[in-house]
Protein backbone atom coordinates (compact mmCIF):
# COMPACT_ATOMS: atom_id res chain seq x y z
CA UNK A 1 0.00 0.00 0.00
CA UNK A 2 1.48 3.68 -0.83
CA UNK A 3 1.09 5.70 1.66
CA UNK A 4 0.39 9.59 0.66
CA UNK A 5 1.21 12.57 2.75
CA UNK A 6 -0.90 15.94 2.29
CA UNK A 7 0.05 19.22 3.27
CA UNK A 8 -2.07 20.76 5.89
CA UNK A 9 -3.40 22.84 3.37
CA UNK A 10 -4.43 20.06 0.97
CA UNK A 11 -5.98 17.99 3.70
CA UNK A 12 -7.98 20.78 4.93
CA UNK A 13 -9.19 21.14 1.16
CA UNK A 14 -10.01 17.35 0.56
CA UNK A 15 -12.34 17.53 3.65
CA UNK A 16 -13.66 20.48 2.76
CA UNK A 17 -14.59 19.18 -0.72
CA UNK A 18 -12.43 22.40 -2.18
CA UNK A 19 -11.44 22.32 -5.76
CA UNK A 20 -7.47 21.51 -6.04
CA UNK A 21 -4.77 21.63 -8.55
CA UNK A 22 -1.73 19.47 -9.07
CA UNK A 23 1.63 20.87 -9.56
CA UNK A 24 4.65 19.22 -10.86
CA UNK A 25 8.24 19.62 -9.09
CA UNK A 26 10.73 19.34 -11.31
CA UNK A 27 10.47 23.28 -12.47
CA UNK A 28 11.70 23.25 -8.66
CA UNK A 29 14.81 21.00 -9.17
CA UNK A 30 15.59 21.19 -12.84
CA UNK A 31 14.10 23.75 -14.25
CA UNK A 32 15.48 26.66 -12.82
CA UNK A 33 18.59 28.00 -9.96
CA UNK A 34 17.83 28.86 -6.32
CA UNK A 35 16.14 30.78 -5.18
CA UNK A 36 14.37 31.56 -8.77
CA UNK A 37 12.46 28.14 -8.03
CA UNK A 38 11.34 28.04 -4.78
CA UNK A 39 10.01 32.03 -5.83
CA UNK A 40 8.67 30.76 -8.83
CA UNK A 41 7.42 27.74 -7.21
CA UNK A 42 5.01 29.72 -4.69
CA UNK A 43 4.30 32.66 -7.57
CA UNK A 44 2.48 29.60 -9.27
CA UNK A 45 0.95 28.54 -6.17
CA UNK A 46 -0.55 31.77 -4.94
CA UNK A 47 -2.04 32.18 -8.53
CA UNK A 48 -3.56 29.30 -7.86
CA UNK A 49 -4.93 30.61 -4.13
CA UNK A 50 -6.55 34.01 -5.95
CA UNK A 51 -8.34 32.03 -8.39
CA UNK A 52 -10.25 29.88 -5.26
CA UNK A 53 -8.87 26.44 -5.41
CA UNK A 54 -5.90 24.72 -3.49
CA UNK A 55 -2.09 24.05 -4.94
CA UNK A 56 -0.86 20.86 -4.64
CA UNK A 57 2.63 20.22 -5.57
CA UNK A 58 3.72 17.00 -5.59
CA UNK A 59 7.21 15.16 -4.91
CA UNK A 60 8.71 11.90 -3.88
CA UNK A 61 10.44 12.83 -0.44
CA UNK A 62 12.58 9.98 1.19
CA UNK A 63 10.16 7.45 -0.38
CA UNK A 64 6.92 8.91 0.56
CA UNK A 65 4.67 10.64 -1.95
CA UNK A 66 3.95 13.65 -0.93
CA UNK A 67 0.58 15.76 -2.41
CA UNK A 68 0.99 19.41 -1.23
CA UNK A 69 4.63 20.47 -0.05
CA UNK A 70 4.91 22.44 3.44
CA UNK A 71 6.73 25.88 2.88
CA UNK A 72 10.31 24.28 4.58
CA UNK A 73 9.84 21.22 2.52
CA UNK A 74 9.62 23.12 -0.57
CA UNK A 75 12.42 24.86 0.50
CA UNK A 76 14.48 21.88 1.00
CA UNK A 77 13.82 20.70 -2.43
CA UNK A 78 14.55 23.67 -4.12
CA UNK A 79 18.38 23.36 -2.50
CA UNK A 80 18.89 19.66 -2.59
CA UNK A 81 21.18 18.36 -4.93
CA UNK A 82 20.92 15.12 -7.44
CA UNK A 83 17.46 14.92 -6.84
CA UNK A 84 15.72 12.82 -9.46
CA UNK A 85 13.80 13.42 -12.04
CA UNK A 86 10.54 10.80 -11.95
CA UNK A 87 8.43 9.69 -14.82
CA UNK A 88 6.05 6.35 -14.63
CA UNK A 89 9.56 4.12 -15.36
CA UNK A 90 11.18 5.38 -12.00
CA UNK A 91 8.67 6.54 -10.23
CA UNK A 92 7.86 2.86 -8.07
CA UNK A 93 11.54 2.32 -7.85
CA UNK A 94 12.17 5.76 -6.29
CA UNK A 95 9.33 5.32 -3.62
CA UNK A 96 10.47 1.02 -3.22
CA UNK A 97 13.91 2.19 -2.61
CA UNK A 98 13.47 5.39 0.54
CA UNK A 99 14.78 7.92 -2.74
CA UNK A 100 13.86 11.46 -3.31
CA UNK A 101 12.86 12.34 -6.44
CA UNK A 102 10.69 15.17 -8.43
CA UNK A 103 7.05 14.57 -10.42
CA UNK A 104 7.54 14.89 -14.29
CA UNK A 105 4.16 15.81 -16.24
CA UNK A 106 3.83 11.71 -16.29
CA UNK A 107 4.61 11.53 -12.62
CA UNK A 108 2.42 14.42 -11.13
CA UNK A 109 -0.55 12.80 -13.59
CA UNK A 110 0.00 9.35 -11.65
CA UNK A 111 -0.05 11.18 -8.14
CA UNK A 112 -2.83 13.20 -8.87
CA UNK A 113 -5.18 10.17 -10.03
CA UNK A 114 -3.50 8.63 -6.60
CA UNK A 115 -4.57 11.60 -4.63
CA UNK A 116 -8.48 12.05 -6.75
CA UNK A 117 -6.89 15.12 -8.35
CA UNK A 118 -8.60 15.77 -11.57
CA UNK A 119 -6.65 18.98 -12.92
CA UNK A 120 -2.98 19.66 -13.27
CA UNK A 121 -1.10 22.92 -14.70
CA UNK A 122 2.47 22.53 -15.66
CA UNK A 123 4.71 24.94 -18.21
CA UNK A 124 4.46 22.71 -21.63
CA UNK A 125 4.32 18.38 -21.64
CA UNK A 126 7.00 16.49 -23.55
CA UNK A 127 7.05 15.04 -26.81
CA UNK A 128 8.53 13.54 -30.23
CA UNK A 129 12.17 14.66 -29.98
CA UNK A 130 13.06 16.05 -33.16
CA UNK A 131 15.37 13.21 -35.21
CA UNK A 132 12.93 10.12 -33.31
CA UNK A 133 12.70 8.52 -36.27
CA UNK A 134 16.28 7.40 -35.39
CA UNK A 135 16.39 8.12 -31.57
CA UNK A 136 12.45 6.58 -30.85
CA UNK A 137 13.06 9.69 -28.47
CA UNK A 138 9.23 10.00 -26.98
CA UNK A 139 8.24 11.12 -23.43
CA UNK A 140 6.21 8.69 -21.53
CA UNK A 141 3.99 12.27 -20.80
CA UNK A 142 2.15 11.17 -24.39
CA UNK A 143 1.07 7.97 -23.23
CA UNK A 144 0.34 8.97 -19.77
CA UNK A 145 -2.20 11.58 -21.15
CA UNK A 146 -3.89 8.63 -22.99
CA UNK A 147 -4.79 6.42 -19.93
CA UNK A 148 -4.67 8.83 -17.13
CA UNK A 149 -7.99 10.41 -16.86
CA UNK A 150 -6.50 13.77 -15.40
CA UNK A 151 -6.65 17.52 -17.57
CA UNK A 152 -3.60 19.10 -17.99
CA UNK A 153 -3.06 22.31 -18.86
CA UNK A 154 -0.13 23.61 -20.12
CA UNK A 155 1.23 25.85 -23.29
CA UNK A 156 0.96 23.06 -25.73
CA UNK A 157 4.46 20.54 -26.37
CA UNK A 158 7.78 21.97 -25.08
CA UNK A 159 8.70 24.16 -28.91
CA UNK A 160 12.17 22.10 -29.06
CA UNK A 161 10.14 19.28 -29.76
CA UNK A 162 9.12 18.03 -32.79
CA UNK A 163 5.66 19.76 -32.45
CA UNK A 164 3.97 17.76 -35.72
CA UNK A 165 5.04 14.41 -34.65
CA UNK A 166 3.64 15.02 -31.10
CA UNK A 167 0.52 16.46 -32.22
CA UNK A 168 0.33 13.38 -34.55
CA UNK A 169 0.75 11.08 -31.39
CA UNK A 170 -1.79 12.26 -29.66
CA UNK A 171 -4.27 11.69 -31.96
CA UNK A 172 -3.30 8.13 -32.24
CA UNK A 173 -3.74 7.50 -28.65
CA UNK A 174 -7.14 9.72 -28.92
CA UNK A 175 -5.81 12.22 -26.58
CA UNK A 176 -8.20 15.55 -27.11
CA UNK A 177 -5.53 18.69 -27.97
CA UNK A 178 -7.95 21.34 -26.82
CA UNK A 179 -7.03 25.50 -27.67
CA UNK A 180 -8.11 27.69 -25.11
CA UNK A 181 -9.78 30.84 -27.34
CA UNK A 182 -7.74 30.54 -30.16
CA UNK A 183 -7.75 28.24 -33.09
CA UNK A 184 -3.71 27.88 -33.65
CA UNK A 185 -1.72 25.78 -31.30
CA UNK A 186 0.02 27.31 -28.66
CA UNK A 187 3.68 26.58 -29.02
CA UNK A 188 5.60 27.26 -25.32
CA UNK A 189 7.35 30.76 -25.50
CA UNK A 190 5.11 31.55 -28.79
CA UNK A 191 1.33 32.46 -28.36
CA UNK A 192 0.66 31.25 -31.49
CA UNK A 193 1.67 28.89 -34.10
CA UNK A 194 1.18 27.84 -37.84
CA UNK A 195 -0.56 24.47 -36.40
CA UNK A 196 -4.26 24.71 -36.38
CA UNK A 197 -5.44 23.97 -33.56
CA UNK A 198 -7.53 19.84 -33.27
CA UNK A 199 -10.07 21.40 -30.73
CA UNK A 200 -11.19 24.82 -28.93
CA UNK A 201 -12.92 26.05 -26.10
CA UNK A 202 -13.45 28.91 -24.67
CA UNK A 203 -14.47 28.61 -20.76
CA UNK A 204 -13.06 26.83 -17.89
CA UNK A 205 -16.80 25.11 -17.93
CA UNK A 206 -17.03 23.84 -20.99
CA UNK A 207 -13.38 22.26 -20.58
CA UNK A 208 -14.92 20.90 -17.17
CA UNK A 209 -17.78 19.23 -18.60
CA UNK A 210 -15.68 17.51 -21.32
CA UNK A 211 -13.81 15.77 -18.29
CA UNK A 212 -16.92 14.32 -17.27
CA UNK A 213 -18.30 13.54 -20.20
CA UNK A 214 -15.27 11.42 -21.10
CA UNK A 215 -15.73 9.42 -17.98
CA UNK A 216 -18.87 9.13 -18.52
CA UNK A 217 -18.31 7.43 -22.08
CA UNK A 218 -15.90 5.39 -20.11
CA UNK A 219 -13.04 6.27 -22.07
CA UNK A 220 -9.57 6.20 -20.68
CA UNK A 221 -6.93 9.23 -20.21
CA UNK A 222 -7.27 13.10 -20.15
CA UNK A 223 -6.92 15.90 -22.05
CA UNK A 224 -4.60 18.30 -23.11
CA UNK A 225 -5.41 22.24 -22.57
CA UNK A 226 -3.20 23.84 -24.59
CA UNK A 227 -2.94 27.43 -23.08
CA UNK A 228 -1.47 30.60 -24.77
CA UNK A 229 1.27 32.35 -22.83
CA UNK A 230 -0.33 35.98 -22.50
CA UNK A 231 1.03 38.20 -25.49
CA UNK A 232 2.46 40.39 -23.35
CA UNK A 233 4.85 38.19 -22.58
CA UNK A 234 5.03 35.60 -25.82
CA UNK A 235 8.38 35.90 -28.07
CA UNK A 236 6.74 35.22 -31.53
CA UNK A 237 7.68 31.85 -33.40
CA UNK A 238 9.05 33.94 -36.32
CA UNK A 239 11.51 34.92 -33.86
CA UNK A 240 12.40 31.82 -31.64
CA UNK A 241 12.43 28.92 -34.91
CA UNK A 242 15.35 30.19 -35.84
CA UNK A 243 17.13 30.65 -32.48
CA UNK A 244 15.87 26.86 -31.66
CA UNK A 245 17.43 25.32 -34.91
CA UNK A 246 20.46 27.03 -34.01
CA UNK A 247 21.15 25.63 -30.42
CA UNK A 248 20.30 22.38 -31.68
CA UNK A 249 22.36 22.84 -34.43
CA UNK A 250 25.30 23.67 -31.63
CA UNK A 251 24.26 21.15 -29.84
CA UNK A 252 24.93 19.08 -33.16
CA UNK A 253 28.13 20.35 -33.59
CA UNK A 254 29.48 19.79 -30.01
CA UNK A 255 28.23 16.08 -30.13
CA UNK A 256 26.35 16.22 -27.23
CA UNK A 257 24.35 13.41 -26.58
CA UNK A 258 21.67 11.75 -24.56
CA UNK A 259 20.04 13.48 -21.66
CA UNK A 260 22.94 16.18 -21.61
CA UNK A 261 20.84 17.38 -25.14
CA UNK A 262 17.86 19.49 -23.73
CA UNK A 263 19.68 20.82 -21.11
CA UNK A 264 22.01 22.74 -23.08
CA UNK A 265 19.60 23.67 -25.49
CA UNK A 266 17.48 25.08 -23.10
CA UNK A 267 20.76 27.16 -21.90
CA UNK A 268 21.96 28.31 -25.54
CA UNK A 269 18.01 29.25 -25.64
CA UNK A 270 18.15 31.47 -22.01
CA UNK A 271 21.46 33.17 -23.64
CA UNK A 272 19.98 33.90 -27.03
CA UNK A 273 17.37 35.48 -26.10
CA UNK A 274 19.20 37.05 -23.37
CA UNK A 275 16.72 35.18 -20.41
CA UNK A 276 13.95 36.09 -22.30
CA UNK A 277 12.84 32.59 -22.52
CA UNK A 278 12.73 31.95 -18.71
CA UNK A 279 10.31 34.91 -18.37
CA UNK A 280 8.18 33.56 -21.06
CA UNK A 281 8.29 30.48 -19.22
CA UNK A 282 7.45 32.15 -15.81
CA UNK A 283 4.96 33.65 -17.41
CA UNK A 284 2.95 30.49 -18.96
CA UNK A 285 3.15 28.44 -16.26
CA UNK A 286 1.38 31.15 -14.03
CA UNK A 287 -1.18 31.53 -16.87
CA UNK A 288 -1.65 27.94 -16.63
CA UNK A 289 -2.19 27.38 -13.32
CA UNK A 290 -4.60 30.52 -13.13
CA UNK A 291 -6.60 28.63 -15.57
CA UNK A 292 -6.07 25.27 -14.26
CA UNK A 293 -7.94 26.77 -11.10
CA UNK A 294 -11.34 27.96 -13.05
CA UNK A 295 -11.33 24.43 -14.76
CA UNK A 296 -10.73 23.02 -11.20
CA UNK A 297 -13.59 24.98 -9.63
CA UNK A 298 -15.76 24.45 -12.08
CA UNK A 299 -15.56 20.93 -11.80
CA UNK A 300 -16.13 20.97 -8.17
CA UNK A 301 -19.53 22.62 -8.91
CA UNK A 302 -20.47 19.71 -11.49
CA UNK A 303 -19.57 17.18 -8.82
CA UNK A 304 -21.99 19.09 -6.42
Amino acid sequence: MIEIRYSAEVSAARANGMPIVALESTIITHGMPWPQNAETARLVEADVRANDAVPATTAVIDGCLHVGLESEQLNQLAQAKGVAKLSRADMAACLAGGGTGATTVAATMIAARLAGIEVFATGGIGGVHRGAENSFDISADLYELAQTPVTVVAAGAKAILDVPKTLEVLETLGVPVIAYGQDSLPAFWSASSRLPAPLRMDDAAQIACAHKMRAALGLPGGQLIANPVPKADEIPQSEMDPIIVRAIDEADAQGIQGKAVTPFILGRIFELTEGRSLAANVALVRNNARLAARIACALAVLTD
